[in-house]
């Protein structure tokens, strides 16, 4: 499948595919009860997307679709709403602007599309700080953009995250205690939780620059707070993931939990090709062969594309080696008019080496296996979402629409190219609703992932 690159211009174009057959069946509930429908999660649960936090990013979240389709069952164990997410005010983008597509002048003269910041004033943090009168204090959505399983321990998190002291009943405590304060005023019946993707993506996204042994420790300045960059350490996730299940199901709740996908393979790691120094004549592969002929590294520099330059995490020179990834957020002029990954070695602040990929896919599988565990013992839906964005690696195709995880053309992930757009959020609806239906013999309906938004052109 050819790469669109961030840098480059973006056109999408979906092939004609067969539309599914779909057989109509009345919608039941089987064995679950959907009465009360409750979300946990973080930036993936939240409606987060464009690197921001939009109202209609909350109104097509993949909790909300799920709620829709739980409301078509009739049978008397239907969701029964309102379904109340904590609503921002506007489109803007709320504490930060959210990106849009826009033409970019880079140093070498180009025009090309690209995601930038929009201009607009920023959206308020609406009317839902610390408590609302809505319903009764009743939230359905309980998402915090940013929240780790490991920060559920942490008493104040609140004061550290905006999106958290929004709607938090009691920001001096802990999250693990909001939970329960949540879960006791709406009772719920059915519960979604998808945690554990932030354990391991600030460190992603910080380039592999903090402690991704899972040996790390508390870095303050709360108490049991640990560094963003920091991959959770095993024994403190698995507590607190089992502190929080405990919570959902303390109300004998039924429920289907997500694991954690392959971060590296979200398009944030894959717009940038580790091979992207491209040499359009030999006379420029000699003069970089000159240049490096007194560094102690294997190189090879020749007409095409080569693996750039970069600083090696011991401060040092090398090339990259195939497999390693960089950051979309290298800066695009750099490379192009500065010489980064040729002359000058790209910052390993932007650049996963292959121990720090394996770093973050060995706790994956880690907390993976545990999740996994604790559904079995639980009795509860697990829902393989990594399956499902390998899928969607490979392609596939929804009623005559192609979808992939390649940046912008892929059609399913907004601007930010970590989160899902509202295509993509149901879509992962729909995997959500097999996993329910094969496990509680419920016959929920799909939704329709091709008629909400998707990447908007200028």
């Amino acid at each position: 499948m050819k790469r669109i690159y961030i840098f480059g211009a973006a056109v999408v174009l979906f092939s004609a595919c067969k539309p599914n057959t779909n057989v109509t069946t009345p919608p039941t509930s089987g064995d679950a009860v959907f009465t009360n429908y409750m979300a946990v999660g973080g930036s993936f649960s939240s409606g987060f997307g464009d690197n921001s936090l939009t109202v209609s990013g909350q109104l097509n979240s993949f909790p909300q679709r799920l709620f829709e389709q739980f409301s078509a069952v009739k049978d008397g164990n239907g969701a029964d709403g309102p379904f109340i997410q904590p609503l921002l005010t506007g489109n803007n983008g709320y504490p930060k602007p959210k990106l849009e597509l826009s033409t970019i002048d880079y140093c070498d003269g180009t025009s090309r599309m690209g995601p930038v910041t929009i201009k607009q004033p920023l959206d308020s943090n609406g009317s839902w700080h610390y408590t609302s009168s809505v319903n009764n204090d009743q939230i359905n959505n309980i998402s915090v953009p940013g929240i780790r399983v490991s920060d559920y321990a942490v008493p104040g998190y609140a004061a550290a995250n905006v999106y958290a002291s929004r709607f938090y009943y009691a920001p001096a405590k802990r999250p693990l205690d909001e939970l329960y304060s949540r879960v006791y005023n709406l009772h719920p019946t059915f519960f979604t939780l998808w945690m554990g993707i932030s354990d391991v993506l600030g460190y992603a996204l910080a380039g592999g620059q903090g402690d991704g042994t899972g040996n790390a420790t508390p870095a303050g300045p709360l108490p049991n707070l640990y560094n963003r960059q920091d991959i959770t350490p095993d024994q403190v996730f698995f507590d607190y993931y089992d502190s929080i299940a405990t919570a959902l199901a303390s109300t004998s709740a039924g429920g289907a939990v997500l694991n954690i996908p392959d971060v590296s393979a979200l398009p944030y790691f894959n717009v940038v090709p580790s091979n992207g120094l491209v040499i359009t004549r030999q006379s420029f592969a000699d003069t970089l062969m000159e240049i490096y002929k007194n560094d102690n590294f294997d190189k090879v520099f020749v007409e095409g594309k080569n693996q750039f330059i970069v600083e090696a995490t011991d401060g040092s020179v090398r090339q990259s080696v195939p497999g390693e990834l960089i950051l979309m957020t290298i800066p695009r002029d750099s490379i192009t008019c500065a010489g980064w990954g040729s002359i000058k070695p790209i910052p390993r602040q932007y650049v996963l080496t292959t121990d720090e990929l394996q770093n973050m896919r060995t706790a994956v599988t880690r907390y993976n296996d545990h999740i996994r565990q604790l559904c079995q013992l639980r009795g509860l839906a697990y829902v393989d979402i990594n399956s499902f964005f390998k899928t969607l690696a490979s392609g596939m195709a929804y009623n005559g629409i192609e979808y992939s995880t390649e940046y912008i053309s892929g059609g399913a992930f907004s601007l930010d190219g970590v989160h899902m757009n509202a295509r993509g959020n149901a879509l992962v609806a729909n995997f959500v609703i097999n996993t329910i239906n094969n496990y509680y013999h419920s016959t929920v309906p799909l939704t329709d992932a091709n008629k909400y938004p998707g990447v908007k052109f200028p």
